[in-house]
């Protein structure tokens, strides 16, 4: 046992954040898992800090768009955090491949 209550899929590099009409190129690290009790896939993550971000967020949560090269999905940037990082997160379909069957997951070992 790992000491984490579940296994965590993710990705990490560049993706597309579209706010409102605008897209912008940002940095994150996603992580999500699979959560039994309400039986949904949970992801979330923190979009490196970006001036322009910031500008158009404006510190308050939004509603957004991240596409990455495995996937999109929609999800909401919450607050930021004090070093200017937004936390994004989501409910259902990743933005990021995740193992669907014992075959995938033998080959990610």
């Amino acid at each position: 046992m790992t000491g984490h209550d579940h296994d965590e899929d993710g990705y990490a590099g560049t993706a597309t954040l579209r706010l409102g009409d605008t897209e912008l190129d940002v940095a994150v690290e996603l992580r999500g898992h699979f959560q039994p009790i309400d039986g949904y896939y949970h992801w979330y993550g923190r979009i490196a800090a970006d001036e322009r971000v910031s500008e158009l967020a404006g510190g308050r949560k939004r509603e957004v768009e991240i596409r990455t090269p495995e996937g999109s999905a929609t999800g909401e940037l919450s607050d930021p955090d004090p070093w200017g990082r937004y936390r994004i997160t989501g409910v259902s379909t990743p933005p990021f491949a995740v193992p669907t069957s014992l075959a995938d997951l033998n080959a990610a070992d």
